[in-house]
């Protein structure tokens, strides 16, 4: 069943049916019929639909905004800036399309040759409820610049914002059996992934959800793209303005009340400065992140996405103190609505659960360590790979401490977020593929050498 339940009351707004496996079977071939014409069509054309799209989700920001905080509790100001986002990202397919899919020229020992760059037919999309529209975006534009068809199964909780979507999506001149949304069940995924119409699948989700869904990418020799949890380290090598240094993690971390695979969820801090970073943060979280609507736009806090992932998260940080970890702030789930305080926990050890698993709420672990080697080992001892930050005065040192970390992406004097042009994913159990930028274009492609 979908159902849109509103996260700052817990009060059920609508219920949705899961589609019948003879609407799903529709729904695929539908995909597959669309992929003969769609990939035909002149890329340029299918550029022009990006950029248009890309203006009809910039003319809808506080329509879709609206929806987001109803479905997932997402503060409004954030679901403006989600759809900035995306508006980003089909711009830059629709403007660097056509040159990212040209013919790659080679010159061989015995002549030449060319790479074509050509779609491989209809794609399965299986997307998360945290970031409804960014998510989808970075997944569909691209492909659908490309000249692959999609088939769009999203999260149970964002039916509206699936239907928004598609119809944006179609307005823009995407065709109706180009980019399909199904209602499908999770127990519906299995086969169609297994469906030989079906050429790929793109997944957003739980390390368990990707391990299914890559065990039958694997079974039916599909190509998968996976971004998964993360537990992103920032590591503070030191600071010239302490302030701005708590203010800019806690910021980044508390984005999206904490349910953001790339946040910085384990802050490392080197010990001269270790006392004031945990003193400071502590005050902002305590001070700064106060409950709210989300719809207000003076609310900092909102619910997290649904009473059962406060309490997922409340069990957690229950676990940790009870195991000897140090609750600074925070701590307490509340209602009604799926709220939970933000939350500083430090002298969290190796031999606590919360050390190794992925925290998805307004959740601050801070560590200390006494040199930059320790920092980077804390860093590593993770067994995720998504992104990671470092903050600090030296750019060389920076870098230096950068390059020894074990993810797939590194911000330095910045933390998370995203930008169309920069590849998003990550390596170890955050999954594999990229998306976004240049290579966010390679996932569904067949890169076809001719010999001329």
């Amino acid at each position: 069943m979908y159902s849109v339940t509103d996260p700052a009351t817990g009060e059920l707004i609508e219920e949705i049916p899961n589609a019948t496996d003879e609407e799903v079977l529709a729904a695929i071939d539908r995909v597959d019929r669309g992929y003969t014409s769609w990939r035909r069509r002149p890329v340029t054309e299918r550029a022009d639909i990006a950029l248009r799209a890309a203006e009809l989700f910039a003319e809808r920001a506080d329509e879709l905004a609206g929806i987001m905080a109803l479905e997932m509790g997402k503060r409004i100001n954030e679901g403006r800036g989600e759809i900035g986002i995306v508006r980003d990202i089909f711009e830059y397919y629709g403007s660097n399309g056509p040159a990212l899919l040209a013919d790659e020229p080679l010159t061989l020992k015995t002549g030449e040759a060319a790479i074509a760059k050509e779609p491989i037919g209809a794609l399965l999309g299986v997307m998360p409820w945290n970031f409804p529209c960014y998510q989808v975006a970075r997944f569909v534009a691209p492909n659908l610049v490309l000249g692959n068809t999609i088939l769009l199964k999203h999260a149970s909780i964002c039916p509206r914002s699936a239907s928004a979507i598609e119809r944006i999506l179609h307005e823009a001149g995407v065709p109706d059996d180009a980019y399909v949304n199904v209602f499908a069940s999770s127990k519906q995924v299995p086969w169609v992934l297994a469906d030989p119409r079906i050429k790929g699948v793109s997944l957003t989700g739980s390390e368990q959800a990707g391990i299914s869904v890559a065990a039958e990418a694997g079974r039916n020799l599909k190509r998968a793209v996976l971004e998964l949890g993360g537990s992103d380290p920032l590591i503070v090598l030191d600071t010239d303005d302490m302030d701005e240094t708590v203010k800019a993690t806690a910021t980044a971390r508390m984005r999206n009340c904490g349910q953001s695979c790339n946040a910085p969820k384990r802050m490392i801090v080197m010990a001269d400065i270790y006392e004031d970073f945990v003193d400071g943060i502590t005050k902002r979280v305590a001070d700064y992140y106060r409950p709210g609507e989300p719809t207000d736009p003076a609310t900092k806090l909102p619910p997290l996405a649904s009473a059962s992932a406060a309490d997922e998260v409340a069990a957690q940080v229950r676990a940790a103190v009870e195991q000897g970890a140090t609750l600074r702030t925070g701590g307490n789930r509340f209602g009604p609505g799926a709220y939970f305080e933000a939350t500083v926990l430090t002298d969290v050890t190796q031999e606590m659960d919360a050390y190794y698993e992925e925290i998805f709420g307004p959740v601050v672990l801070v560590f200390r360590a006494e040199t930059e080697e320790e920092a980077i080992d804390i860093a590593n001892d993770s067994p995720f790979g998504l992104g990671a930050a470092v903050f600090g005065t030296d750019p060389e040192r920076n870098r230096g401490v950068a390059d020894r970390i074990e993810a797939g992406m590194v911000y330095i004097n910045k933390s998370g977020g995203s930008v169309a042009d920069l590849p998003f994913g990550g390596i170890k159990r955050s999954g594999m593929g990229r998306e976004l930028g240049a290579l966010g274009i390679e996932e569904f492609m067949n890169k076809k050498s001719i010999r001329l």
